[in-house]
C-alpha cells in the first residue's frame, strides 16, 4: 500500500468516525434536546446530582462539548448557577471518557444489526422521533465501521521506516507531544475521535505508553479549548462556564505532565496492552478531576468570574442600529422573488431584535437596571419601525404581477411581523413594566416560583431560536417540532400557575408578594411563544398536517 493510499485510507476513516459522533449527537438533540435541558435544569445547587446528570448526558450524546454547550446555554439564561455548571462539565468529561472505554472493546459484530435496526427507524417511522432514533442507531454503527478501518488502515505502518523516528521523538518531546494533540483536537472539534484514534494506534503496536500519555492529556485539554472557541461569542456567563471548564483541565495536565516518565513506568496496573492502559489513564484522570475538582468548583467559579468580565457593551447605547441599512431594497420591487427574499432578511431583523429584548428579561427581573430597561425600549422601536416598513413594501410589492405562491408568501411575512411586533410588545409593555415595578417595590419571588419561571422562560428562548431557524429553512419536521414545543410550554404555565396557587394556600409570604408578577410573566412568556408558534402553521398547513378546527363536529340528532 503505497503513502498515498494510506493516507487516503486513514483520512477517510477518521472523517466517517467524525461524521458518525456527530450524527449521534444530533439524533440525540433532535429527539430529547428540551429533555436533555430539564435534567440538567432540575439538580438546583446539587453539585453531586450535576455531575451525574453531566455524566449520563455525555455518554448519550458521545461528546462532552455537546454537554458544555448545553450548559453554557442555561447559565446565560440564568437557569444555572457557574457553580452547578463547572459541576456539570466535569461529570460530562467523565461520561466522554467513558464512551471511549466502550469504544475501545471490540464492538464490530453489532454493526450489521445497528444498521438493519437504524435504517428501518429513519426510513419506515412515522414520527420525527423514531426518525431520530435511527439517525442515533445509524450513527453508532458508523462508529464502529470507521473503528475497523481505522485499524485496518494502521496495520501497514508496522513496515514503516519513518515511523521508529517519530514515535522516538513523541516519546522524548512530550511537552510537543502534548501541545500538538491539543491542538488537534481543537482542529478536528471531537476529541471522542482524536482518543480513538491514538488507541487505535496504540492497539497496533505502533504507539508505546512514554509517546501515548501526553497525547492522551493534549487530547483532554484540548476539548476543553473547543467550548472556549465555540462560546466565543456567547454572553459572559456562557464564556465562564467553558473558561472554569478549561481551568480543571489545564491544571490536571500541568500536575499530571511533568511525572509522565515516571507514570509510563508504573502503569502496567491499569491493563495488559499499551491500548488498554491509556485507555484506563484517560478514564483516572477525569475520575480524579471529578473527585479533586468538585468540591473547588465554588472557588473556580470566584476565580473565574473575575478573569472573565460582564460584557460592558452588551447594552451599549453607541448601537450600530443606529446607521443600519434596511434590506426593504425598493430597486427590487420589479422582481417579486428578489424582493421577497428581501423582506424575509427584514422580518429576520425584527426576530433578532425580538430575541434581544426577551433574553435578558430574568436577568433584569433578578437585578433591574433602569439603563437595560431603556435599551430594551429603543429595541422595540427598531421593532415597530421594520414592521411599518414590511408592510408598506410587501403592499408595493403586490402592486405588481405576483403568482398564487408569490402572493401567498407576501401574506405570510406580513403576518409573521405582526406577530414579532406583538410579541415585542408583551416584551416591552409588560414585561419591562413588571421589571420597572420590582425595581421600585422590591418584591421577591419563591425559589421554587423563580425556578418555574426561569424554565419556562428558556424554552421560550429556545423555542424562539428554533422558529427563526425554521423561518430560514422551512423544513417540516422543524415545524411540527415547534407545534408540539408550543404545547409543552402550555403545559408548563399550567403546572407552574397551579403550583402558585399552592404556595398561596400555604401562606408562604414571598408568594403572595409576588402573586401578580409571577402570573403575569407566566402569561406573557406563554403569549410570546404561542406567537412565534404561528410560523410553523403556513408549512403545516400547506402540507395538509395542520387542521382548520380543534373543535369535534356536532352530532346530528
Amino acid at each position: 500500500m503505497t503513502v498515498i493510499t494510506l493516507s487516503l485510507h486513514l483520512a477517510g476513516a477518521t472523517v466517517l468516525l467524525l461524521y458518525a459522533v456527530h450524527l449521534v449527537r444530533s439524533g440525540v438533540e433532535n429527539a430529547y434536546g428540551p429533555s436533555l435541558k430539564r435534567v440538567l435544569a432540575k439538580g438546583g445547587e446539587r453539585r453531586v446530582y450535576a455531575a451525574a446528570s453531566g455524566t449520563a448526558l455525555a455518554v448519550l450524546l458521545q461528546s462532552s462539548t455537546a454537554v458544555a454547550m448545553l450548559a453554557s446555554g442555561l447559565a446565560a439564561s440564568g437557569y444555572l448557577t457557574l457553580n452547578t455548571s463547572l459541576a456539570v462539565l466535569l461529570g460530562a468529561d467523565l461520561g466522554s471518557a467513558l464512551v471511549v472505554r466502550v469504544l475501545s472493546f471490540d464492538l464490530g459484530w453489532m454493526s450489521p444489526l445497528l444498521l438493519a435496526a437504524g435504517g428501518l427507524c429513519y426510513l419506515k417511522g412515522r414520527t420525527d422521533k423514531f426518525h431520530e432514533i435511527g439517525r442515533m442507531l445509524l450513527g453508532i454503527a458508523f462508529v464502529l465501521m470507521s473503528l475497523k478501518l481505522i485499524g485496518e488502515a494502521t496495520v501497514p505502518l508496522k513496515r514503516s521506516e519513518v515511523l521508529p523516528a517519530i514515535v522516538g521523538y513523541l516519546a522524548e518531546d512530550q511537552v510537543m507531544s502534548f501541545v500538538a494533540a491539543a491542538l488537534f483536537t481543537w482542529i478536528v472539534h471531537s476529541s471522542v475521535a482524536v482518543l480513538i484514534l491514538i488507541l487505535g494506534f496504540a492497539a497496533q503496536g505502533l504507539l508505546p505508553i512514554e509517546a501515548g500519555l501526553p497525547l492522551i492529556l493534549g487530547a483532554n485539554l484540548g476539548s476543553g479549548m473547543i467550548a472556549i472557541w465555540l462560546t466565543r461569542g456567547f454572553p459572559a456567563e456562557a464564556r465562564r462556564v467553558a473558561a472554569g471548564n478549561f481551568l480543571f483541565r489545564a491544571l490536571g495536565a500541568a500536575i499530571t505532565l511533568p511525572v509522565c516518565g515516571v507514570l509510563a513506568g508504573r502503569i502496567q496496573a491499569l491493563g495488559t496492552t499499551p491500548a488498554e492502559q491509556l485507555v484506563h489513564f484517560h478514564l483516572v484522570f477525569n475520575a480524579c478531576l471529578v473527585l479533586i475538582c468538585l468540591p473547588l468548583s465554588q472557588l473556580a467559579a470566584g476565580a473565574v468570574s473575575s478573569l472573565v468580565k460582564s460584557d460592558p457593551g452588551r447594552f451599549d447605547d453607541n448601537d450600530p442600529l443606529a446607521g443600519r441599512i434596511s434590506a426593504l431594497d425598493e430597486g427590487l420591487l420589479d422582481s417579486p422573488d428578489a424582493a421577497l427574499a428581501a423582506a424575509t432578511r427584514e422580518v429576520l431583523f425584527m426576530g433578532e431584535m425580538v430575541e434581544r429584548m426577551l433574553c435578558p428579561v430574568m436577568e433584569l427581573l433578578e437585578h433591574p437596571n433602569r439603563r437595560k430597561l431603556e435599551e430594551i425600549r429603543r429595541l422595540d422601536e427598531h421593532v415597530n419601525r421594520a414592521h411599518r416598513g414590511i408592510k408598506l413594501y410587501l403592499a408595493a410589492i403586490n402592486r405588481g404581477v405576483l403568482d398564487e405562491p408569490q402572493s401567498r408568501k407576501g401574506v405570510e411575512l406580513i403576518d409573521i411581523a405582526i406577530n414579532l411586533e406583538h410579541a415585542g410588545d408583551i416584551v416591552s409593555k409588560t414585561l419591562v413594566e413588571i421589571v420597572r415595578d420590582k425595581l421600585e417595590n422590591g418584591n421577591s419571588f419563591s425559589n421554587e416560583g423563580w425556578t418555574e419561571l426561569k424554565m419556562l422562560h428558556a424554552s421560550v428562548r429556545d423555542n424562539m431560536r428554533l422558529a427563526f431557524n425554521l423561518l430560514v429553512s422551512g423544513d417540516p419536521a422543524m415545524a411540527r417540532r415547534l407545534v408540539r414545543e408550543k404545547e409543552r410550554v402550555r403545559g408548563l404555565v399550567r403546572e407552574s400557575r397551579e403550583r402558585h396557587l399552592a404556595r398561596l394556600r400555604a401562606g408562604r409570604p414571598e408568594s403572595v408578594e409576588s402573586s401578580n408578577m409571577h402570573l403575569e410573566i407566566a402569561r406573557a412568556l406563554k403569549e410570546v411563544n404561542s406567537l412565534l408558534a404561528t410560523l410553523a402553521y403556513p408549512i403545516l398547513k400547506q402540507r395538509g398536517d395542520l387542521l382548520e378546527s380543534r373543535l369535534r363536529l356536532a352530532k346530528v340528532s
